[in-house]
């Protein structure tokens, strides 16, 4: 199983529109990708390591495949739109990590 991770950093100035996202883009990538997604969970960050430290990451999705050629398979077709909608919920640049779950 692989698992794609697209994490928004927390900075100063940034903005994120939680509904959009949860009901229009991550719906919208669900459709696109089809069964190649496996699964998608979405978390909001609410704190750090220290008590009433803010989270490094506003938002954290993580996007299960079979493998990383399905993820590509499935995302290619769609990155321009998919990439395309991201100035509509939030001004952050994402960082991704492709990962090997255990």
């Amino acid at each position: 199983m692989t698992k794609v991770s697209i994490l928004y950093p927390r900075a100063e100035g940034s903005t994120f529109d939680m509904d959009y996202y949860l009901t229009k883009h991550i719906p919208m990538c669900a459709r696109l990708f089809g069964p190649a997604l496996r699964k998608a969970e979405v978390d909001e960050g609410v704190g750090g390591g220290l008590p009433g430290s803010a989270s490094p990451f506003v938002v954290a999705v993580h996007l299960y495949f079979d493998s990383v050629d399905a993820f590509y398979a499935a995302f290619g077709p769609h990155a321009a739109e998919i990439l395309g909608d991201v100035p509509k919920y939030t001004n952050i640049k994402p960082v991704t990590q492709i990962s090997k779950v255990r």
